[in-house]
């Protein structure tokens, strides 16, 4: 099979670009993209030698120019329920106890359209590099459904690194899920090891790599965890869980376990710097230490956090403390959207309602949803802009009505101002997947219609079978 010749592509006099480190920002100059990667910055690069071709001139005399944002947590399928009145108020427990009667009836349509919906968002506000924590195993679903989301990924261009999810404690063990969709741990393993050789790729610019990642400490087996990891460590791919995210998990560990979620996890040989835990809020001080001895990552998902209620993440000390913290959206029926600037935003504001005003800032939070992001999933030359570099690009059009007067500090009013978080470009791997603010790689109506028809006839089976 031949591969897709990659366009050389020029954004032409960008207004303003943030490299996304400690490099000094850039006005009124160029980006080269080539061969998939940045080839160069810098003033006048219009004027190239004779031997270079290039395919696209993009005009970006109006735009910002950022490296794409990453995003560390999400539930693709979570976008099929979002907004469902009988828990837009509910806690985390409950909210989940809920919405399971509901996803058990998920199928591979179900899988394909709601990963489209998710990573189409993702891509439309800035995100080039995702995750997505797949748990759900109906025992009714007979695809591949790790193929089926990377065929998604495939369709929209989206650097994709998603987790190979489990549960294996249903009802009937005292989880929470109905026994329909949860798995044996000998299913578990075998599939974790069949989807490591098939898909992961650890090579330079790789578009796929797969993590292993146990649902929480009241949806598995400490076994399970333990095996888990010993699998991950023997193949080199990273490890996730939900972790601290709420009281209730705290209780429930304290309940079963006779000890606190991150001890559970150290028994487990579950720490470390190839481990990332989702939200992170119910950490002591001395667990805080823990977290920096191990270099464990955290993955922050502020707007979840705040919609079930569940409590503020202490990040600005985790940054202090030099513990690396990423962005999530989260499960799109807990955020209710994968708006990835949104998140940027939001981690911004919250930290401030508890630390203060000058706790944390625009530079801070957006140094966790790019370069800090790729440091959690284990991707190199990601997450900045330098020559040599993955091609991974925001372009966002500020000379806008919502953006006047903020334009003092234009990568600043990306995060302060505006009210429309799409892109107008969205470049991944050298590609432009987002094309002027339109998803180049399928059709968004069809996206809809479909991901919304889906969503009506889970929901419509779940109210039907709980009236009979």
């Amino acid at each position: 099979m031949m591969k897709e010749k990659k366009e050389t592509i020029l954004l032409k006099n960008c207004f303003y670009i943030w490299p996304g480190s400690d490099e000094k920002p850039l006005e009124n100059s160029d980006i080269l993209i080539k061969d998939g990667c940045i080839k160069s910055m810098g003033k006048n690069l219009f004027d190239l030698p004779e031997e270079t071709t290039i395919d696209r001139v993009i005009d970006c005399s109006d735009h910002v120019v950022l490296p794409g944002f990453v995003n560390t947590h999400h539930h693709f399928y979570q976008t099929l329920t979002r907004n469902i009145p009988k828990v837009q108020n509910a806690k985390l427990f409950d909210w989940l106890v809920y919405l399971y009667e509901i996803w058990k009836y998920v199928d591979e349509d179900a899988i394909f359209y709601s990963s489209l919906l998710a990573m189409g968002e993702l891509l439309k506000t800035g995100c080039t590099l995702s995750t997505d924590h797949h748990y759900l195993y109906p025992n009714n679903i007979s695809c591949d459904i790790m193929a089926t989301q990377f065929k998604a990924a495939d369709t929209l261009g989206m650097r994709f690194s998603p987790t190979r999810g489990s549960m294996s404690l249903s009802k009937k063990d005292g989880g929470l899920p109905p026994d329909t969709v949860v798995q044996t741990e000998e299913e578990i393993l075998k599939d974790c090891e069949r989807v490591i050789h098939q898909f992961h790729d650890d090579s330079q610019f790789s578009m796929k790599k797969i993590v292993l990642a146990p649902c929480s400490p009241f949806s598995v087996t400490k076994e399970l965890m333990k095996q888990t990891a010993a699998l991950a460590r023997k193949y080199k791919v990273r490890l996730h869980t939900h972790l601290a995210e709420t009281a209730d998990e705290n209780d429930y560990c304290i309940k079963i376990y006779k000890k606190r979620p991150l001890e559970v996890m150290a028994d487990c040989d579950f720490l470390g710097e190839d481990v990332s835990y989702a939200h992170g809020i119910f950490f002591t001080d001395d667990e805080l230490r823990l977290l920096q001895e191990t270099r464990t990552h955290i993955a922050h998902c502020p707007t979840s956090n705040m919609r079930l209620g569940s409590g503020i993440c202490r990040v600005a000390e985790m940054r202090d403390m030099g513990i690396n913290i990423g962005l999530g959206v989260d499960g799109s029926a807990s955020n209710d959207s994968s708006d990835m600037l949104g998140e940027v935003r939001n981690a911004l504001l919250l930290q401030r309602v508890k630390y203060g005003a000058a706790s944390i800032t625009v530079t801070d939070v957006l140094k966790m949803g790019t370069l800090n992001g790729a440091r959690l999933l284990n991707f190199n030359k990601v997450g900045e802009l330098k020559p040599g570099y993955a091609a991974d690009l925001a372009v966002f059009n500020v000379k806008r009505m919502e953006y006047a007067g903020a334009l003092s500090d234009p990568v600043a009013a990306l995060v302060f101002s505006g009210f429309n978080h799409a892109t107008d470009y969205t470049i991944v791997n050298g590609k432009v997947v987002v094309d002027k603010g339109k998803l180049a790689g399928f059709d968004e109506d069809e996206i809809f219609n479909k991901a919304n028809t889906i969503s009506e006839q889970i929901i419509r089976r779940h109210v039907n079978h709980g009236s009979r």
